[in-house]
This record gives structure tokens, sequence and C-alpha cells, in this order.
């Protein structure tokens, strides 16, 4: 067995260990620490498989901004954990009958014609002036473009839901309209008293 194969085997591994995790850790910060290991394990996977951008892209996102705000939330919300986890139990049968179906498609798919292990070709070295990120941009930018748009505007209109769903006007909040506070004058600030002096 070659020192590639037993470097893949050992991340998968500890990927779907630390998925695992994240679905079964009591405390909502380990399951967030868990999500970032199993994204470091497939940043790995993919240096294996010799697509740098993909992994460093993943670290950078995932790890370094996602995760960072999960973390953060996590640990600013009072998160009751002990209700959250109430009708947890209730759902196994349905997630391990969708875990089921899953799995058995993964076999199928991977030991298909295309994907057997046994029929994969070892990939082509490539080049001094490869780029794998310039390959990936065209194949992205040609073959995928409508695939890659119809992404974005699910993304887009996932994002302005998310925006009208948390946007929501509160009674005690003061607010200043900025044309109102342009269009002043000074004799609207400013009145000048006349007072008199105040005697012994």
């Amino acid at each position: 067995m070659e020192f590639k194969t037993v470097v893949f085997y050992v991340l998968a591994a500890v990927m779907v260990f630390a998925a695992l995790r994240v679905i079964t850790a009591r405390n909502p910060v380990h399951a967030a620490l868990f999500l970032v290991l199993a994204f470091f394990n497939a940043g790995g996977i993919w240096l294996i498989l010799q697509a740098e951008f993909l992994a460093i892209m993943l670290v950078m996102v995932y790890v370094g901004a996602v995760m960072v705000l999960f973390l953060f939330v996590v640990m600013m919300l009072d998160i009751n954990v002990d209700r959250l986890r109430e009708g947890f139990w209730g759902y196994l049968p349905v997630g391990a009958v969708v875990g089921a179906v899953m799995l058995a498609e993964m076999v199928l798919v991977l030991s298909g014609p295309y994907f057997g292990l046994d029929n994969m070709p070892e990939p082509p070295m490539a080049g001094a002036g490869y780029s794998n990120t310039r390959a990936l941009g065209r194949i992205l930018y040609t073959d995928y473009v409508y695939p890659f748009e119809l992404a974005s505007l699910v993304l887009l209109v996932a994002m302005i839901a998310a925006v009208a769903l948390t946007l929501r006007k509160r009674k005690g909040t003061k607010y200043v309209n900025p044309s109102d506070q342009i269009a002043v004058k000074r004799a609207d600030r400013v009145e000048v008293l006349a007072m008199s002096a105040e005697k012994e």
C-alpha cells in the first residue's frame, strides 16, 4: 500500500469521526470545533487530489471565517442544550433510514464503471506551467456556467431572505432620519434667550 493511500485513509477516518462527533457532541462549542477538524481533514484530502486551490479556500473561508463566526455566535448566545435535545432520539429512525439510503447511493456510484477503484487510472502529472486554479476557472465558467449562475442566484435569495427575516422594527428603538438632520437650519437648533442679570 502506498504512502498516499495510507494518508488518505487516515484523513478520511478522522473526518468521519469528527463528522459523527459534530452531531453527537452535547456541547455546541465542542461540536463546532469538531466541524473545524472535519474541514481540516477535507482540505488534506483535497491536497492529496492535487487540488491545492480548493484546499486553501476550504481552510481560509470555512475554518477562517465561517467557523469563527459560528463559535462567536454559539459562545455569545445562551443556548439551552437540554431543550434542544428533547426530541433528538425521536428522529433517530428517520435519520437512520435517510443515512442508509445515502450510503447505498454512494456505494452504487463509487462501485460503478466510472468511479471504480480498479478502473481508475493514475492522474497525469502536471506540467511546469500548469495551474489548477486556471483550469478550475476555465471549466467553471465554460462547461458549468449555468449551474454556477443558478447556485449564485440561490445564495443571493438566501442572503436576502436572511436579511428580511431578521429585519424587524422594535418599539423601543430610537430612529434618526438623516435627511432631517441635513435639512436643519441654525434657527431651529440655536435659540438666544434674553435674560436679565441677577441682582444681589
